[in-house]
């Protein structure tokens, strides 16, 4: 896929962290598979579930890892901006060599009297480009799919909140 997915197919949402953009960019990356939850309808494997890891940096990856050792790479860091903003590519097994979506994330420091707080913003697009009888859509039409996935993130950001 290449530029941008168009924006209707975008999920957003965003979960106000208690504690500064450093911690929780640190925390979402180098932590993810401490407060990861996988999802039974959206499994980057079908019928497997890893432990997932960043290889940080700009030329790093995110990976997730089976009990047999194996390793599936869900995408390629596109942009390592600690603590602001971090943007990779993600896919799941069944995609075809020219199929991927986006994941952008930032983290914006909203301190206030309760203390430092970040705003942690996901941004997950290009479900739209994938067929309707794509195996990673369910069958869903692109609105449901959307809800769905914006709920299981608002789920995993509660988690990144809680392991902070």
């Amino acid at each position: 896929m290449t530029g941008r997915p168009p924006a209707g197919s975008r999920v957003l949402v965003a979960l106000r962290v208690h504690a500064p953009p450093d911690r929780v960019f640190a925390a979402f990356t180098d932590r993810i598979g401490d407060w990861w939850r996988p999802d039974g309808l959206f499994q980057f494997t079908p019928g497997r579930a890893g432990i997932l890891a960043f290889e940080s940096g700009p030329s790093g990856r995110l990976i997730e890892t089976y009990a047999d050792g194996t390793v599936f790479v869900v995408g390629r860091i596109r942009v390592w901006d600690p603590p602001h903003r971090l943007v990779l590519s993600w896919r799941q097994a069944g995609f075809t060599a020219d199929q991927e979506t986006e994941l952008r994330v930032r983290f914006e420091e909203v301190s206030d009297a309760a203390g430092p707080q970040t705003r942690v913003t996901v941004e997950h697009e290009g479900w739209d480009t994938l067929p309707p009888d794509h195996i990673a859509r369910h069958g869903f039409p692109v609105p449901v799919l959307q809800r769905r996935f914006a709920e299981w993130w608002q789920t995993l950001l509660r988690g990144l909140a809680d392991d902070v």
